[in-house]
Formats: structure tokens, sequence, C-alpha cells
């Protein structure tokens, strides 16, 4: 979100790439009904009624492919808004209660803004009127545990709140939207109730508490909300970035790994709460921004080779943040070095082409089919000042990128959605999209005299793909050596099944096709997916089921048991130790044929993933889409370190 100091301290990182890439700009794959962006300006959208949006979706919602579909497979793309206040206003220092030392003037209280100027059904109404399906609902785990009470002035537009912990405002807010018909997305904004984005404490899901906090509290979170399918989402953290000292990384196996950390914490909220989609943003920043120092916004750049594996394959959403005033390596600051601001351009410098491809390759590539990473793309943040902007190259950002997502048919969310107006209607935060006055009069988007509508409407209005969304095939990488790597809910119930080695298993619904050789990663997919028996899966150590013929002469070898097909491993460092089977319903074949891939890449053209490296710098084996693994094969000999060299493929027909 944008402070009032345009974030004069950090925000994002990673150089970005301007190269084509993997995303057709303006190309929508699949049964699209396209609202062009000059055809869709003009008119305010047309506003449903609570019922009507409520009859209009069936929760809860997963995924397809690049696509959210609802419980009846239909898509159900994420018009969204940010309804923030929960995570709080206050700037950090003086009194909290005191105007200003908070966001734009406006005090919170800790709870949804607006409540104390305006009804909540009018609240609701005005976000029908604006095309909205979703809210985003910031919030603080301080909420979680605040005891206090909102003051009545908090909420004096809607006495039936008075007395009520922000939690529990917080609950009331979520039952009126999802009665209402929309869908809701919690989202962890901040640890401590502070506005952010800077040095503020809050850089990291463990700045200020332990990662086991921050799970608790997720998992509270979603059971708190498990029967209520219109809550459909947990977007884990908001803006992951540098603190004062540290980066977070991608990937690196500490307590700064976001890659581990959302991981973990999503298999375990889907644990608690199975409907949840989760929702993992990029790295917002690394780096120190000065120009001697590598620095920059990585967002979903490293998702290209290390992506995630939840234990169901269909609940994973990526997201990403735009502001025109920041950039691929610029924060976002002004004032000069000391405020940390560089010489790096703004999104809103770059080229019409630059812009496309720094979206593309920081964020949408993710949406390209049949990858180990593919995944539907939330924007679940962008905006900018609307009534009194004079930044005319801030105006054709806006414009520019909202034609981005139209052409792209991109999931998206505009900063913020309610703020203050004074008695005569002018807005405290002008990149409000709804501003209420203490009369609880509107000056909203579609009022008259903001120069955002024409992109507002174009956006709103353009639906793209539309209707029944095709089943997919999945494609998911495990990476070992990384952390344990466990997406199989039935060996995660096993414990330590293969004690003092790294472990890696398939989602239940998948098996493993491919191995990365000394990386310890594998590949996994639900492609012409056998169906398992209920009898018992095997964890096999030896050659005791090697029992048609020695496939991969003078090598070791870890063959599944007849009728059994491979669904995880375990290694120490790479080298072989262990290779988890599973029953099949079904007789398999006995036949086979070896994948050597100890010299170099052993792929089939017609393979998933083929466009995207799930073992980057190592030599992956790979069996075709229509067969199992049956066996690994692998040495001691040659000081080859038991790295797996050779797979026992064989067909499923």
């Amino acid at each position: 979100m944008p402070n009032r100091f345009l974030r004069a301290a950090v925000t994002r990182a990673l150089p970005v790439t301007l190269a084509a890439g993997a995303l057709l700009i303006g190309a929508i794959p699949g049964s699209t009904s396209v609202v062009s962006p000059a055809a869709a300006a003009g008119s305010a959208p047309v506003a449903l009624t609570g019922k009507q949006l409520a009859a209009s979706w069936t929760g809860p919602l997963s995924t397809r492919g690049r696509y959210i579909v609802d419980a009846k497979g239909n898509r159900f793309k994420l018009k969204a808004g940010n309804w923030d206040g929960a995570q709080s206003h206050y700037l950090g220092s003086g009194d909290e209660n005191d105007p200003a030392n908070n966001q734009a003037g406006e005090v919170s209280h800790n709870i949804p803004m607006g409540l104390d100027r305006v009804p909540i059904a009018k609240i609701l109404a005005d976000f029908h009127a604006l095309g909205l399906n979703t809210i985003r609902l910031p919030y603080a785990d301080a909420m979680i545990d605040d005891e206090s009470t909102v003051p009545n002035s908090a909420v004096a537009a809607n006495s039936q709140l008075r007395g009520k912990t922000p939690l529990e405002v917080y609950d009331a807010v979520v039952k009126a939207l999802t009665d209402d018909g929309f869908a809701v997305v919690l989202n962890n904004h901040t640890t401590t109730y502070h506005w952010c984005c800077g040095l503020d404490g809050n850089e990291r899901w463990n700045k200020g508490q332990s990662t086991e906090k921050w799970q608790e509290d997720w998992q509270f979170m979603a059971d708190r909300y498990r029967d209520n399918k219109r809550v459909v989402g947990a977007d884990l953290r908001n803006e992951v970035r540098r603190d004062g000292t540290d980066d977070p990384n991608w990937g690196w196996g500490n307590d700064k790994d976001e890659y581990a950390a959302f991981e973990d914490a999503g298999n375990k909220i889907l644990e608690t709460n199975p409907n949840m989609l989760i929702i993992m943003e990029g790295i917002n920043w690394q780096g120190i921004p000065q120009g001697m120092f590598s620095h920059g916004r990585p967002m979903l750049t490293p998702v290209r080779t290390l992506s995630n594996t939840l234990i169901k394959s269909d609940k994973l959403v990526y997201s990403a943040h735009f502001y025109g005033f920041t950039g691929p390596n610029h924060t976002g600051a002004s004032g000069g070095w000391q405020n940390g601001e560089t010489n790096d351009p703004r999104y809103r410098d770059l080229s019409p082409e630059e812009l496309e491809n720094a979206v593309n390759d920081e964020a949408l590539f993710v949406t390209q089919e049949g990858q180990h990473f593919t995944a539907p793309v939330w924007v679940s943040e962008f905006g900018t000042a609307g009534r009194g902007q004079t930044d005319a190259k801030e105006k054709d950002w806006f414009n520019r990128f909202t034609d981005i997502l139209v052409n792209n048919d991109t999931d998206f969310a505009i900063w913020p959605l309610v703020g203050w107006a004074d008695a005569n209607g002018k807005p405290n935060d002008n990149w409000a999209a709804l501003a209420y006055g203490p009369d609880g009069k509107r000056t909203g988007l579609e009022d008259g005299g903001d120069w955002r509508t024409a992109s507002w409407n174009k956006l709103v209005k353009s639906n793209g793909k539309t209707g029944k969304v095709a089943q997919v095939n999945h494609w998911n990488m495990l990476a070992t050596n990384v952390a344990d790597e466990d997406a199989s809910a039935t060996m995660r119930d096993k414990g330590d099944w293969s004690e003092g080695n790294r472990k890696g298993s398939c989602p239940d619904t998948e098996r493993l096709i491919a191995l990365g050789r000394s990386n310890g990663t594998g590949l996994c997919t639900d492609t012409n997916q056998p169906a398992k028996s209920d009898d018992s899966w095997t964890v096999v150590t030896d050659e005791h089921y090697v029992t048609h013929g020695d496939w991969a002469g003078g090598y070791n070898k870890l063959e599944c048991p007849e009728n059994s097909f491979a669904v995880g491993f375990s290694d120490d460092g790479g080298s072989m130790r262990s290779l988890v089977c599973a029953p099949s319903a079904e007789p398999l074949s006995t036949n086979g044929r070896d994948v050597w891939f100890d010299h170099g890449d052993n792929k089939p053209s017609g393979g998933g993933s083929t466009d995207s490296d799930w073992a980057a710098g190592y030599y992956k084996g790979q069996c075709n889409n229509d067969e199992y693994i049956a066996g690994v094969g692998f040495t001691w000999k040659w000081s080859e370190h038991g790295v797996p060299d050779v797979l026992l493929c064989r067909p499923l027909n």
C-alpha cells in the first residue's frame, strides 16, 4: 500500500528482464468473451444486488490452470478491492488516536474504514456499484489477541457493533460481506497495528513474532471461518521485504525463507480448512537501495525455477503488487538516496513495451499453461491518486496498466476502497475509490470528477474468459534440497518416514514422473493418473522388490512392489535413500524401459513442464505422460555419490 511519504522506506526487488516473456500480451487462452479496452470504457458497471451476486457463484473456490473457478467449475474472476483499516492507519509514533499520526489523517481504530460514517449496508451497496465481487480484507495479527473494545465513535453509523473487539467487528464485516454475495479474502497485512510498508517492524511474517505464532494465528483464522464457503482465500502476508539488516529469500532454507514458510503455512491452513485458496505474494524488495549495492523487486521471478506444491494442487494462487511510483529496482521513495531513492526507472517511466514486459517477467508469466509453476496470478494491489492528481506520468501509467490487466484477463484488486472526505467532499486520501464525509455523503469513482473512472469501468466490465473451465493436468515440483516437501497428506500422517533424510512426496492425487540428478528435485503429475487402492503404501529402501530382471546392471536399484507406482522419495544431499510407492487399483504392466540421465537431460518432447526448468542447472530424467516410475537406479562407484542416474519407466496401459 502507498503511504503519505510515497513509501520513503523500502518496498520490492530484482532487476527486471526486459525481454519477451512467455505470456503473449493481449492473448487470452481458451474460450473467451473479451471486451476490448476501448469498448469497455464509458458507462458504469451494472450493479448487482447482493442476492444476484450470491446466485452468480458457488463457494468454495479452487483453480484450474491459470483460472480460479467456483464449486461448479465456472470461472470466477476476482474483481476486487481492498477494504483496509483492520491492520491500522497508525504511522508508528505519537498518540495513535491523533489524526496527525495516522495515514491521510484517517484513524481506523483497527477496524475496516468507514463504519463511523456510513451504515455497512450502504458501504456494501457502493461496492456493488463499483462492479466488485471480491473484497480483500487486511488485518494485523495483533487483532487476534486484542481484547479491547472499539470506541463507540468508531462505529457511530453502525450501533450494532458497539462494545465489540476489533476481531468481533471483523467477524461482523465478514458476515455482512458474504451474506451480500461477496467473496472474502483474508489478508495478513502486518504483525502489529501499523500502516505498511517500510522499516516498520512488519517486514516479514516472523518480525515481532515467531513463525510458529504466525502459523497458529493463520490456523485460528482459517478455522474461525471454516463453515463460511464465501470466505475463499488466505492471503498469507503483505509485501515481504528487507528489514534493517536482512533480506527475505526464496529457497535458502533458513528462517527468512519465504518459499518454505509460505508452503508450510499453506499446508497447515489446508489441513485446518481445505476450502481455502492459498495466496502467496512474491518477495517485494531485496537489497540496500543505493547504487553501489544490488537491489530490486523480485516479486514472482523466483517461481520460474522454484514453485510451491501444496497438499491440494488446485488451491495455489500467486499474487503481486504494482504501483506507478515504484519500479523493478526503485523503492518508490523520493527525496534522494538518504530516503532510499535510487536512479532506477519507476514503472511509470517505462515505455509501453517495457512496462508490458516488466509485468510479464515479474508476475504474469506464471499463467503460462502446462508448467510446474502454472497458477492464477492476482494483482492484489494497484492504484493511484484520483481527484487532484497532477502527475501526467501517473495518469498514463494507470491507463496503460489497466489495459495490461484487461488484455491478459488478470484478476485484480484496487487499493484502497474506503476513505474519509471532509465536509466539502474533498477526500483525505485521494487514492480511495470511495470517500465518505462526516455526514456520510459519498465522493466516489462513479460520482463524476475522477479521471480514473474510464479506466476503472474498462477494467471491471471486461470479463475475459467466462463459463466452464476445462479440467487441467497438474505438474508440480518437489525440492528436497530446500527442506522436506511432503505434499502427500498420506505421508504427512506417517511422521518422519525416512529418518535423517530429506523427504519429498507428491500430492495424493498425483504420482512421481521425473527426477533431477544430484539436487533432490522431482516432478509430479496427475496426467493419466491411475486410481489408487486402499492398500498400504510402501517405503522401499533396498532391492527386495527387484523381481523382473536386472534392468540397470551394476547399479543399486530401488523398485516399487508389483502393481504400485512411485509417488515420492527421500535423499541425503541428493543421494537416493528411499522410494515411496502407492498401490494401484488396477494391474500395471511389468514391461519397462530405462531412461538414463547421467550424462544429459532425457525428457519426452511432449512431456509436461517442458518450457520451464524445475531442476535448474541439473540433468533431468522424465517418463512419458502415459508411463509411471517403477524404479530408480544409482551407484556409489566412480564418485557418483548415489545420485539418481536412471529411471525404470513402465506403461500405464
